[in-house]
């Protein structure tokens, strides 16, 4: 089991689903960790088991939409231990956005989900990424989705934030690699947290094939296993690869199964 004895470690969403599951482990596995997200009551009980097993970890309050309020939250904690060794921009909201019918998404909606998802990793990964250059070496982390590369009907704006920030991690990665600084991109699969059972709930669907779930614990290992490694990706699921295959090659069987998929679900 890898370990993190001593890392400085910082994980927004952290109130709850993946991010609590990888704060969590991280402490057991040694390091200092940090656990950032907007609901207070949910984090005070994040820092108490944090703290069992990591004495000097702790919890911190901050709506990571608020690019500002971020980036000096983030400041604070690299003054109060010198350093953030590792960054996971796990933090993000989801939801339908349908464009056509009496319920069609509006323009902030689109904007709200854009600031959360997209524009707080942007701002999380360049307020650490002078320091971990400056000492050659540290780990981003920047949670994206299946729905980036195989994108659903009626979820636009959600498919379209995470695309984002699939593109501008992978460019970010290749520029810092030669200064010793690893920036992953984690495909979580689809994982039963509450954001995940709402997206079910909210569009009327059947929970997704077997294949492509995955526990908040299956996908915290993996990611603690192969951060720092040399994979830019870290894939908790197979099947969603082959999307992009059928696309390219069977381009109109893929299109009519998409949109056979937004009548039925």
């Amino acid at each position: 089991m890898k370990r993190y004895d001593g890392s400085i470690a910082v994980v927004t969403g952290a109130s709850s689903g993946i991010g609590r599951r990888i704060a969590l482990d991280l402490a057991a596995r040694g390091a200092v960790v940090v656990g950032m997200a907007r609901r207070e009551d949910l984090l005070a009980r994040l820092e108490e088991e944090l703290r069992a097993t990591s004495p000097e970890s702790g919890a911190s309050v901050c709506d990571v939409s608020d690019t500002d309020a971020f980036r000096d939250e983030l400041a604070c904690i690299e003054r109060e231990h010198g350093r953030i060794d590792v960054l996971v921009n796990n933090a993000g909201i989801g939801g339908t956005t349908p464009i056509v019918g009496t319920e069609a998404a509006g323009l902030d909606r689109y904007r709200q989900m854009m600031e959360t998802n997209y524009f707080a990793t942007v701002a999380g990964t360049l307020a650490v990424m002078p320091g971990m250059v400056r000492r050659q070496a540290g780990i981003v982390v920047n949670v994206s989705s299946d729905s980036a590369r195989a994108p659903e009907p009626t979820e636009s704006a959600y498919c379209a934030t995470k695309a984002a920030v699939s593109a501008f991690s992978e460019s970010v990665a290749h520029e810092v690699a030669p200064h010793g600084v690893k920036v992953h991109l984690l495909y979580p699969a689809w994982v039963p947290t509450a954001m995940g059972m709402a997206g079910v709930e909210e569009r009327g669907a059947s929970l997704p094939p077997k294949p492509v779930r995955r526990t908040e614990q299956q996908v915290s290992e993996l990611l603690l296993e192969r951060m720092g490694g040399e994979r830019m990706e870290i894939n908790a699921a197979w099947l969603p690869l082959l999307a992009p295959i059928g696309r390219t090659l069977a381009p109109r069987a893929y299109q009519r199964g998409m949109r056979k998929f937004a009548h039925t679900h």
